[in-house]
């Protein structure tokens, strides 16, 4: 066997994994075949500062084996950060199919094991309050990592595949976000706690309908091929999420999921439903607008539940449609509300694919083009929206329809790490259509082997904020909690930096001249009337 047939032998077994242990072993194999395990092995690399890694790996290594536990504490305040000498770079992770190189792994071992151990240091050794102010400034300037979920139809089905390895390995983020069908995944995982879902078999329960014996699924399957209706959408969701609202579902399950709405109207501009914009909304209604294809299901009113816990529309003068024809991926929203700074995406937007690099080691000049030819579609797209504004006044329905292609273009599809399934519909149509059970399953297995290829960096890449994210909450209700009264709460956890001296000393300037100012103010009301009265002579 020559050496290229061997290496696509490797990669048809990784095709074909049944499960990520399987496609490992086949992932080895083909780094050693290839050489990139050796590569793994080499520090030195154009690619990132190895000297720089090497250096301070080092020297963490140095001062625990010393047990100098200020000084190591120096040295992680000097930076954890998660492209730390360049090492965050993707096209690192994509050299070697098994992983990175061994010395980036190593390093953010040595930084995980080292926040891990500080944390647990008697309080004599490092005081409470230093110890919280360092872990609660390290988990801002660390930032935390986000899952978005495209839209595609009922290529949305291989979300679950996806979301079902990383949930399997713990590598689900918090923050989720869900457009169109990738809506329906993230509602599920905001509504079922870790352990509910352990035990929840979504595809069996959409089969089952909830209570309905024949299966919705089972159901839409004797008609293979016929599209999905708004009352088939209905049955789905309210068979996969529970009646909660989004503040219910986030008291729960502690899960900050968002899903996103575009709206039905000109002038008005897409939301992102969660938590904390919209507490009182309900998850299915929601997801009911999110998955509001224009030109197939009706625009839909947002349900919300009142003071007295009874449903009522939630702006009724305002219907919505699916999200991901103006935000499919919302990542400036979700930084700006829950301090994201790196982000997953499960991409199965067929439009969107378009916008994607096919090849992250292609050459300069072909990416280039790419990118001049989408800048230049999008340019033209603006002009002649533009001129639609300008005169279509008449045209409404064909202005709302270019202000939709516009939005569907003018988006940004990738994140840090890309999970793209291999998975295609020959026709077009069948993206609106029932799925066979052979398709679903289908689905769903290629949802899970995409996740495979990208689970190691996942876990690289996430690893320092998922222990800090731990620590926390030991910090703030586990077996690390202080006794109440020996510690205050660090301005950090607030997300927002305490003021400088300079800062204090305008406010209190500022405080001081408001003060005079309210003095004074009954003597220049005494002194008023008599201005007035010369004012008016002079008149």
């Amino acid at each position: 066997m020559t050496a290229k047939s061997e290496l696509r032998q490797y990669e048809r077994d990784m095709d074909l994994a049944e499960s990520y242990e399987e496609w490992f072993l086949a992932a080895e194999s083909h780094d050693a075949a290839s050489g990139m395990a050796t590569w793994r092995k080499e520090e030195p690399s154009d690619l990132y500062d190895h000297a720089q890694i090497r250096y301070r790996l080092d020297r963490l290594r140095k001062y625990r084996k010393q047990k100098d536990w200020p000084g190591l504490l120096y040295a992680l305040n000097e930076g954890i950060h998660g492209n730390m000498g360049g090492m965050g770079k993707s096209l690192l992770y994509r050299q070697a199919k098994a992983g990175t190189k061994i010395l980036i792994e190593e390093y953010i071992q040595e930084i995980d094991d080292a926040l891990r151990l500080l944390a647990e240091l008697p309080d004599e050794v490092i005081p409470i309050q230093q110890k919280l102010d360092f872990f609660y400034r390290s988990n801002v300037c660390y930032g935390r990592s986000a899952l978005m979920l495209s839209g595609g139809g009922v290529l949305g089905f291989l979300h679950v595949g996806v979301v079902t390895e990383l949930l399997r390995h713990g590598l689900l983020p918090r923050v989720i976000s869900g457009s169109s069908a990738g809506s329906i995944v993230a509602a599920v995982l905001g509504a079922y706690t870790d352990e509910e879902m352990q035990g929840l078999d979504f595809i069996a329960m959409l089969e089952s309908g909830g209570n309905d014996p024949a299966g919705l699924i089972r159901r839409w399957v004797t008609g293979a091929g016929v599209r999905f209706t708004a009352d088939n959408t209905e049955q789905l969701i309210a068979a996969a999420i529970p009646d909660l609202t989004f503040a219910e579902a986030y008291a729960k399950t502690g899960r900050q999921v968002s899903i996103t709405v575009a709206p039905a109207e000109p002038h008005q501009r897409s939301r992102l439903l969660n938590a904390v914009s919209s507490p009182n909304v309900y998850l299915r209604s929601a997801v009911m607008a999110s998955c509001a294809i224009p030109g197939v299901f009706p625009p839909v009113m947002l349900q919300a539940k009142n003071e007295k816990g009874e449903p009522q529309p939630y702006l009724p003068a305002r219907r919505w449609v699916d999200g991901s024809v103006a935000d499919d991926l919302p990542a400036k929203r979700l930084s700006r509300l829950f301090s994201t700074n790196h982000y997953i995406v499960s991409m199965v937007n067929p439009i969107a694919r378009a916008f994607l690099p096919r090849d992250e080691r292609a050459r300069p000049v072909r990416r280039a083009a790419s990118s001049l030819g989408i800048g230049i579609g999008r340019e033209m797209l603006n002009f002649y929206r533009g001129v639609a504004k300008r005169y279509g006044d008449n045209w409404p329905k064909f202005n709302m329809m270019l202000h939709s292609v516009h939005a569907l273009l003018d988006q940004e599809y990738s994140g840090d790490i890309n999970i793209v399934p291999k998975f295609r519909f020959q026709n077009p149509l069948k993206l609106i259509s029932q799925p066979s059970s052979d398709e679903l399953g289908l689905l769903v297995r290629e949802g899970q082997r995409a996740a495979f290829s990208r689970l190691e960096s996942i876990r690289r890449c996430t690893q320092i904020s998922r222990t800090l994210e731990e620590i926390l909450h030991r910090f703030e209700y586990g077996d690390l909690r202080p006794a109440p009264g020996t510690y205050r709460r660090p301005k950090s956890s607030r997300r927002r930096p305490p003021p400088t001296a300079a800062q204090m000393k305008t406010l209190k300037a500022g405080s001081d001249q408001r003060v005079a100012k309210n003095q004074a103010r009954p003597a220049r009301a005494r002194s008023s009337a008599p201005r007035a009265r010369v004012k008016s002579s002079v008149a």
